[in-house]
């Protein structure tokens, strides 16, 4: 998923008004998760890279939900 569909996915979970905060959070939280599960040893430093940065939108997205979250997840990136 590049950068403007992980977007457009993003917007679309926080625009869901049956879901509750929580779910919406998992819900981003379990595809950060998945982006990390598929690096590898081989992997390159540019693909490692566009993870991280995919993973800061995902935090920003979290801070929408929950400030305090969002800011603790973006402050404890590596």
């Amino acid at each position: 998923m590049d950068k403007l569909e992980l977007e457009a996915w993003i917007e679309k979970i926080l625009g869901y008004k049956t879901w509750t905060d929580k779910k919406k959070i998992d819900s981003l939280l379990e595809y950060d998760c998945a982006m990390y599960t598929r690096l590898g040893l081989d992997s390159t430093k540019t693909e490692r890279t566009e993870v991280k940065r995919k993973s800061k939108l995902i935090y920003r997205a979290i801070g929408r939900v929950n400030e305090s979250m969002g800011k603790k997840f973006l402050y404890y990136m590596d």
